[in-house]
């Protein structure tokens, strides 16, 4: 297990780089296995040298390159896949471990594509405030946002649309947390909503010139 101080949402990227002793032995081990290893959020601590508290919802990261820099160091980049769940940690020695299992969505109201793309369209609205406080042009929306891959669900998409907007970890962590993807849908609404409210603050906040 890879505690970090920040979520990571499946489907995202992970580069890393490993010089701590024990993180240095889990990377070892996982090259010389299934390539995988847990990420959770620490809830307070640090990621370096231990003593930190964990959440225990996380995602499943694959090491998909490894280069091994000598004297334990490493730089990976791991995509985040399936979602797990923390069943029990044990011993930190050598490094962080638990029992897992997956946890992939729960039953839940089904969410349509107008649904998602309501919430596509307020994230949008963001976006589009932020680049005419600065007379800035956006680019498009396909750009901005992506669109969903083939075969994907409205859980994935929701995973994916929040990957790309600009929220604090405790949001992100919702977001992750949500058992179904109604759930997740209704997170992420809260989200952008509190981000709205916080762009809208900043940018009608008196300045020294005013």
């Amino acid at each position: 297990m890879f505690p970090l101080e920040s979520v990571r949402l499946p489907g995202e990227d992970l580069p890393l780089r490993i010089f701590e002793p024990r993180y240095s032995a889990l990377v070892r081990d996982c090259l010389a296995g299934d390539r995988e290893f847990g990420v959770v959020l620490i809830e307070a601590g640090r990621e370096v040298g231990g003593g930190d508290r964990r959440l225990d919802v996380g995602t499943l990261a694959h090491v998909v390159e490894a280069d091994d820099q000598g004297d334990g160091r490493y730089r990976i980049l791991c995509e985040m896949r399936g979602r797990i769940r923390v069943e029990r940690w044990h011993d930190d020695e050598p490094y962080p471990r638990a029992s897992v299992e997956p946890w992939p969505d729960e039953p839940g109201r089904a969410v349509s594509g107008a649904d998602i793309e309501d919430v596509e369209n307020r994230v949008m609205a963001v976006f589009e405030r932020l680049a005419d406080s600065q007379d800035k042009v956006l680019p498009p929306k396909r750009e901005l946002l992506g669109e969903p891959e083939p075969g994907d669900d409205a859980g994935k998409r929701l995973y994916a649309l929040a990957a790309r907007v600009p929220m604090g970890q405790a949001d992100r962590y919702s977001v992750l947390a949500a058992p179904s993807a109604a759930d997740r849908l209704e997170a992420l609404s809260e989200a952008v909503e509190t981000l709205t409210a916080m762009i809208e603050f900043e940018l009608d906040a008196p300045t020294a010139e005013d």
